[in-house]
């Protein structure tokens, strides 16, 4: 991967692994831009850096955004050096990385750990905690709710001004905290700047900081050629369920079971999961909905064919009226129905039923032999 570009940034939330992923890489040089003395060793970037051999490697760059210029100039010069960049806000990164580096950088993106990687068997705790390592690792529930909400309460204080965004934590936690009734549901700015009393830019302008900060997702609708009136507007997830159950104030496991939100808990888990898996572009990814109530919770197309799944929280899902709709609309190769049973089964040709401990295995099928 490294050998494939001059530059490869990794980005992701705060505390996602970034930095412990780069160090056991092993690099020849290390930069982290929140400790002083390598800032202080930065003052002077163009005299720091250009003497530098093998893999360089900077954390926290979208402290420094000034840096991309100078890493086009560096890596045109020397063949020797390569760069990896770790970032923990994604619009603008992208969007200097792209305009400065084009054809040179290649990004990626990491979330938090995946079923996958912590085991099937630990499907349960991931979702609860969510896929920070330190809440995922914590030694009992308690410390890792106390982790999430020191988590919180940092970014809104600490990480939000520090990329240059003015806005009151008091204001925006309650915004994020309201955003949160929303998770799995189709977003009205209206309606939540009614709520708030604030304009509509200024909502989305929140949502947008929350999105470039990897804390939400703002899914966006598939449009097809039809005559069926579409839902134009996008759905939003919280990024992590386990801050989506700090933000709901759940406090216990048990009492998951019986809120009112566990089915938007379960939906944003898997599908969640299931995009990280996946190994695509996240904007590869849509939900599709009509105005009369037919809808798939996420599409994507692969290979020129088309692909979806849906989420349920029940003991044993069943076509319904919408999922039919959705494959006559949307000609679909496959359609998986994810839901947190240990037996996974056909429904017929085109519909499996699928546990979440093989969750992994849909994208191999779907991207090298769809299920017939």
């Amino acid at each position: 991967m490294i050998a494939f570009s001059p530059v490869v940034a990794i980005l992701g939330p705060r505390q996602c692994g970034k930095t412990t992923l780069a160090r056991m890489i092993l690099a020849d040089h290390y930069f982290d831009l929140e400790n002083p003395r390598d800032l202080a060793r930065l003052e002077n970037p163009q005299t720091a850096l250009e003497g530098l051999k093998g893999l360089v490697v900077i954390d926290e760059i979208q402290l420094r955004p000034d840096l991309f210029s100078l890493l086009r100039y560096l890596v045109d010069q020397s063949l020797e050096t390569q760069y990896l960049i770790l970032g923990s806000a994604s619009r603008d990164l992208i969007r200097q990385g792209n305009e400065t580096l084009a054809g040179r950088i290649l990004f990626l993106h990491l979330q938090g750990f995946t079923i996958d990687e912590v085991g099937v068997d630990s499907w349960k705790s991931l979702w609860w905690r969510g896929g920070f390592p330190r809440a995922f690792l914590a030694p009992s529930d308690e410390m890792a709710n106390k982790w999430l909400e020191d988590y919180i309460s940092t970014f809104l204080e600490r990480d939000i001004p520090q990329f240059g965004i003015r806005i009151s934590p008091a204001t925006l936690r309650r915004f994020w905290i309201m955003l949160s009734h929303y998770h799995g549901n189709i977003v009205n700015f209206s309606e939540l700047g009614r709520s708030l009393q604030i304009a509509d830019t200024t909502i989305r302008h929140y949502v947008d900081i929350l999105e470039s900060t990897f804390m939400i997702r703002v899914l966006r609708p598939w449009f097809t050629n039809t005559s069926k009136r579409l839902v134009k507007r996008p759905k939003i997830y919280m990024n992590d369920s386990g801050l989506f159950h700090r933000l709901q104030g759940i406090e216990q496991r048990d009492l998951l079971e019986s809120h009112p939100k566990l089915g938007a808990s379960w939906e944003g888990y898997a599908l969640n999961q299931l995009i990280q898996i996946s190994g695509l572009s996240e904007d590869r990814f849509f939900f599709w909905a009509t105005q009369a109530g037919a809808e798939v919770d996420l599409f994507w197309q692969s290979n020129g064919k088309n692909y979806a799944a849906e989420f349920k929280y029940n003991d044993a899902p069943r076509r319904t009226k919408s999922i039919t709709a959705a494959m006559a609309e949307l000609e679909l190769e496959h359609l998986w129905i994810i839901y947190p049973g240990t037996t996974s089964y056909p429904i017929d040709t085109k519909i499996s039923v699928t546990s979440i401990r093989e969750i992994a295995g849909i994208f191999h099928k779907s991207i090298v032999n769809a299920p017939s």
